[in-house]
């Protein structure tokens, strides 16, 4: 057995006999006698399960526990299971051990054969349980790269339909997640954003090609079909309950920071912050992209666009952030290919 057990006791015999019948049992057996060496102990071991004394000098064992569960959040690591030895037959002594999380009791003086099932028997169970936990792991990696998959297929095909916006959609969700990183957002909120700018065109799969692919000016009416993609796609979105956010970039990218946008004319904070962050990624990419009637627009006209959007048409923080992408695109790599 490769398992690491740890035992802490202030009690040398206990010590003695624990390792020996550990020991005998195929288990690598480090005996400590205080709480405070065990706290220096696991800062440089792997510990596999710990046997803990309730009773001893300086640190009992609830405190060392305590002590012990502190130090593993704060540096991310995982719980050791813990028995606690107890030499009474304390009820109050039980429910504190197991409030504070530890796996089982064992009386003391303990039964050699007694001990070394708990503790074979415990191994098992966790042993079992981190298995389940990674194929639970692996499973879900699996359905998010497949649902990522079917999201990429149908932002594709919303694409499709329009002759001059090949690549639209992933370049959105690409400049959103970056945007959204730069202001701090957490990597699962950034993959969030990503999966939002992906689909927030969803809802043009309602409208018409022939008004998608007009080359000329739209007519009012033509425009209207337009502006009920908003909508049409938070509806679609909106029935996948297992992503509730997703219907949020769809719904409001193209209402303005002073509310002069559409399709519910909100303004200011009231505008969800991920659909104002689509808002400048969606405007950057429209004006860095061919179209029917102009070639994408040089790179000192887009940063002015932004900055005059400011505040208007834009988040002013967003718009700032954008405008620092663009001073580090010297190039202007950052566009249609």
């Amino acid at each position: 057995m490769d398992e690491r057990i740890v035992v802490v006791d202030d009690d040398a015999i206990i010590l003695k006999n624990a390792n020996g019948v550990l020991s005998k049992a195929g288990f690598k057996v480090t005996c400590l006698k205080s709480g405070r060496l065990l706290l220096d102990y696991v800062k440089m071991n792997t510990v596999d399960m710990l046997l803990l004394d309730i009773k001893m000098p300086e640190l009992d064992g609830f405190e060392t526990m305590k002590l012990l569960r502190e130090w593993e959040h704060e540096n991310c690591e995982q719980e050791i299971p813990v028995i606690f030895f107890t030499a009474n037959d304390d009820c109050d002594s039980e429910k504190t051990g197991l409030s504070l999380g530890a796996m089982d009791f064992i009386r003391k003086p303990f039964v050699a054969e007694v001990l070394t099932l708990r503790v074979t028997h415990l191994l098992d169970l966790i042993r079992l349980q981190r298995d389940l936990h990674a194929e639970v792991v692996r499973k879900t990696k699996e359905i998010e790269g497949l649902s990522l998959h079917v999201v990429h297929t149908l932002a594709d095909a919303i694409d499709a339909k329009d002759a001059y916006t090949k690549g639209h959609s992933g370049r959105v969700a690409d400049y959103a997640r970056e945007i959204a990183k730069r202001y701090g957002y957490s990597y699962e909120r950034q993959e969030e954003i990503y999966m939002m700018g992906l689909l927030h065109d969803v809802g043009k799969i309602g409208v018409p090609d022939a008004v998608i692919n007009k080359p000329g000016k739209l007519t009012d009416e033509e425009f209207e079909k337009i502006k009920t993609h908003p909508k049409r796609g938070a509806q679609i979105l909106e029935n996948i309950e297992e992503m509730p956010k997703l219907a949020i970039g769809a719904r409001w990218h193209h209402e303005r920071f002073d509310g002069r946008g559409y399709p519910d004319g909100l303004s200011g904070e009231d505008i969800p912050e991920e659909a104002r962050i689509i808002a400048v990624a969606d405007a950057y990419d429209a004006m860095t992209s061919n179209r029917s009637y102009r070639g994408l627009i040089p790179q000192e006209v887009v940063k002015e666009e932004l900055e005059k959007g400011s505040g208007s048409q834009f988040d002013p923080r967003f718009a700032a952030i954008m405008l620092d992408i663009i001073a580090e695109d010297v190039d202007y790599n950052l566009h249609e290919h």
